[in-house]
């Protein structure tokens, strides 16, 4: 985990933090858990949480988490809708899962937007915060998670 940068005043606080994330190839992989590991670093209370990934072939979704056949039909679905190597992309030159993956974070989101109580992600039962690779190969990709709002004491 990166070092949180911090801005405060008058309660209010405003902190970055970056991750790596290691890519197991084409597939979701949930990091809810190193979105609230980040905003526990950043002593986050109250407040929202932006989540951002710096790449272009892959994106960010919130959905499912309690069964993994919502990511394979996710997976199903887009492969689809967005076939590698189609015909009609003229951009080949990092091989045929290149453009479609672009294609496929365009449809998606790079960014999410999640309020923050208490200092964790305030989501649904049944919800978690995915990376969606959408290159076949293993990537390592980056992401930031900005919070504002108000923070924690030290001491809380």
């Amino acid at each position: 985990m990166g070092l949180p940068t911090h801005v405060t005043g008058h309660g209010a606080r405003c902190a970055n933090t970056s991750f790596p994330v290691e890519t197991l190839g084409r597939g979701t992989q949930e990091i809810t858990g190193m979105v609230n590991h980040a905003l526990a670093n950043q002593r986050a209370g109250e407040g929202v949480c932006h989540v951002f990934i710096h790449h272009t072939s892959a994106s960010l979704i919130i959905t499912e988490n309690a069964d993994s056949d919502v990511q394979v039909d996710l997976d199903s679905y887009m492969a689809r809708l967005v076939k590698d190597g189609d015909s009609i992309f003229i951009h080949t030159a990092e091989g045929p899962d290149d453009m479609s993956a672009h294609v496929r974070s365009v449809l998606t989101a790079t960014t999410l937007t999640v309020p923050v109580r208490d200092g964790r992600c305030d989501l649904g039962t049944w919800q978690g915060i995915f990376l969606w690779e959408h290159r076949a190969l293993p990537h390592r990709r980056r992401v930031t998670v900005s919070f504002i709002g108000q923070g924690k004491d030290r001491d809380s």
